[in-house]
């Protein structure tokens, strides 16, 4: 299983540049960068909390775990 972050579409969704989502959540805009392109282990209930607060969503809009195998995946470099 892998999970995918979707907050590069959930942020578009909402028309709101990474800057702003970091400033509103308290941390910083490479962390966002992180999360954006997957390259984190772990992320904190108490920002992912934040995250979704911030863009009005659940953890499921921002997560979506697909099977290893699955032909469509881009795993982050």
């Amino acid at each position: 299983m892998e999970i995918i972050v979707r907050l590069d579409v959930m942020l578009a969704m909402r028309k709101m540049r990474s800057r702003e989502l970091a400033e509103r959540v308290g941390i910083t805009e490479q962390n966002i960068s992180l999360l954006k392109s997957g390259k984190v282990k772990g992320i904190r209930f108490e920002t992912l909390a934040k995250i979704c607060e911030v863009l009005e969503c659940q953890p499921g809009d921002l997560l979506e775990a697909l099977p290893t195998d699955a032909p469509f995946i881009q795993k982050a470099s």
